[in-house]
């Protein structure tokens, strides 16, 4: 396939913005999206580099500080020998003159995509097409017999269940039976039955054989950006020398197939970094169509969802096939660097998604957490939460991170009408049940119902000074003296203001109360006789790091204050 094939998928309508014949015979290995202003280390010689402009801005109505901007993205593509550049007219409504003249300087061909073409059918397309060079190709190939591989590449070419087809595989070359998994340990295929027929009678078991270790995993394709855009061919038991040719012939047989999904998600990643935006940005014209391009259906309801996740933990040692329902060796999710972008967390949040089996989208949302919209119910996305998180494990430390090392979170908002007006106010909703979530669950909008919930979700820096501009004067009375005029005020607040149930609970006299209260209006300048500043009182005492306990004792409290 060369870049100039591109102009004649007609249902595309993709342009020449700028090229030269030469540059459009060049050959193309692949397609890459991605809005990255220096993609050079994702990319691979050959690929097609498919961008939604997203990291254009032009803002600066200067004209020499955008064509440096376009002429740094260009000479990235230029670097990594990129075939040429795809770039989407949906975001700016036109490519820009500037990336057009960057593209002539650094000889870098330039395509445009229309606004209503969306970019998964781009990289569908060109993915096809290079499965049937493929196929044309393929005769006399090393690692798998003539026949076979005719066999299994016209499996492919009819889009068979990868299940039937790894099982064709493993029964024509004679390999040990296989699962086809991500690089988090979600099964995508399997030639054995995963799920055995029950006994029809009882019957002694023999004891335990000790378990297998795997044999290593090979490869199947380039490594993605993301542990979870990599696929693995699992062997079940330990193969032979000549089923380890014939078990890497069959990942290189299938590494198309997982190039294309992996592009796929970037398209759809991308696609969902331009839905949030339009979002945010308050277009719902714009956003409405959007969610069409997206991949979303028009009519089904969608269930907002965000996540963030702590720093990478590693796999868990010594995963085997089955210890984690739906897991593989290694089922947590390898290190890795620091995520500002939230490429990582998009990509963990997709791989929690993708067992519901309904419609979704993922994308950074720029804090490094992710967001995702999904076509399932709240409670069914909760759940598939509730079982998906733990098996993923942690990944990067995300920037501004509230989750705590090694502690994914995530945050479901109310299922709402798929139109923007209704999904806005619903994403901010999620984005606050992540917040304010109780430690180690997934964090329902409906959960917040009292004051504390409402405050969990307020970040610790404005609570904690919240606290110390209201009570800073009983704090510092306490570090002096042996009674805590703060547990005081706590407990008169718990007790509804009641004189004589706080001098119970303290063990004192109500005169001591009395007292005591006084006091303490004295220092905080509020009056314990009006509502607004017992609630702020209150407010206060619930924004300390623990809020205090009730004193169980007398002890240290019954004496006269200072």
């Amino acid at each position: 396939m060369i870049v100039g094939d591109l102009l004649a998928l007609d249902e595309l309508h993709i342009e020449v913005a700028w090229a030269t014949p030469d540059l459009l015979g060049r050959e193309v290995t692949g397609v890459t999206s991605t809005d990255l202003q220096d993609p050079a280390r994702y990319l691979r010689p050959g690929e097609v580099v498919l961008t939604g402009l997203v990291w254009w801005r032009p803002e600066d109505t200067r004209p020499a500080p955008r064509l440096a901007t376009a002429l740094r993205f260009a000479n990235a593509l230029r670097s990594a020998e990129a075939a040429a550049l795809l770039a989407g007219e949906g975001t700016h409504g036109t490519v820009p003159p500037e990336l057009a003249e960057a593209c002539r300087r650094h000889g870098v061909p330039l395509l445009s995509v229309p606004s209503g073409t969306s970019f998964r059918a781009v990289t569908d397309r060109i993915y096809l097409r290079l499965w049937g060079d493929l196929q044309a190709g393929a005769e006399g190939r090393a690692g798998l017999p003539a026949e076979v591989r005719r066999t299994l590449t016209s499996m492919l070419g009819a889009e068979a269940p990868l299940d039937g087809l790894l099982r064709r595989a493993v029964a024509d070359l004679g390999v040990p039976d296989c699962s086809l998994v991500t690089g988090a340990g979600r099964v995508l295929a399997s030639s054995a039955d995963a799920r055995p027929a029950p006994p029809r009678t009882p019957v002694t078991l023999p004891p335990p054989a000790p378990a297998l270790v795997p044999a290593a995993p090979i490869p199947v394709g380039p490594p993605g950006t993301t542990p979870f855009d990599g696929w693995l061919l699992q062997p079940h038991t330990a193969p032979g020398s000549a089923a380890v040719t014939m078990l890497h012939g069959l990942a290189e047989l299938l590494a198309p197939l997982a190039e294309r999904a992996r592009a796929t998600a970037a398209a759809q990643r991308q696609a969902g970094t331009r839905l949030l935006e339009l979002l945010a940005a308050g277009a719902d014209p714009e956003a409405d169509h959007a969610l069409s391009l997206a991949g979303l259906p028009p009519r089904l309801p969608l269930t907002p969802v965000a996540a963030r996740f702590g720093r990478a933990a590693g796999p868990a040692a010594g995963a085997v096939p089955g210890a984690v329902p739906g897991g593989a060796p290694g089922s947590a999710a390898p290190p890795g660097p620091a995520d500002p972008s939230g490429a990582w967390a998009a990509a963990a949040l997709a791989e929690a998604l993708h067992p519901t089996a309904a419609p979704f989208v993922a994308a950074p949302d720029g804090r490094g957490g992710a967001v995702a919209l999904v076509a399932l119910p709240e409670d069914a996305v909760a759940a598939a939460l509730d079982l998906a998180l733990p098996r993923l494990g942690a990944g990067p430390e995300p920037v501004g991170a509230r989750t705590g090392p090694g502690r994914p979170a995530a945050g479901v908002g109310p299922t709402v009408p798929p139109t923007a007006a209704d999904l806005r106010p619903a994403l901010v909703q999620a984005r606050y049940a992540l917040d304010a979530r109780p430690p180690g669950a997934v964090g329902r909008w409906t959960s917040t119902a009292s004051l504390a919930d409402l405050l969990r979700g307020i970040p610790p820096e404005v609570t904690a000074a919240f606290h110390r501009r209201l009570l800073a004067p009983l704090v510092d009375h306490d570090r002096h003296n042996t009674v805590s005029l703060v547990a005081t005020l706590d407990a008169f607040l718990r007790h509804n203001a009641s004189w004589s149930r706080t001098a119970e609970a303290l063990h004192v006299h109500v005169n001591t109360v009395h007292y005591r209260v006084k006091r303490i209006e004295e220092l905080t300048g509020r009056s314990l006789l009006r509502l607004d500043d017992r609630l702020d009182l209150r407010t206060a005492l619930l924004c300390a790091p623990s809020a205090p306990e009730v004193p169980s004792t007398a002890k240290g409290l019954n004496r006269k204050a200072g």
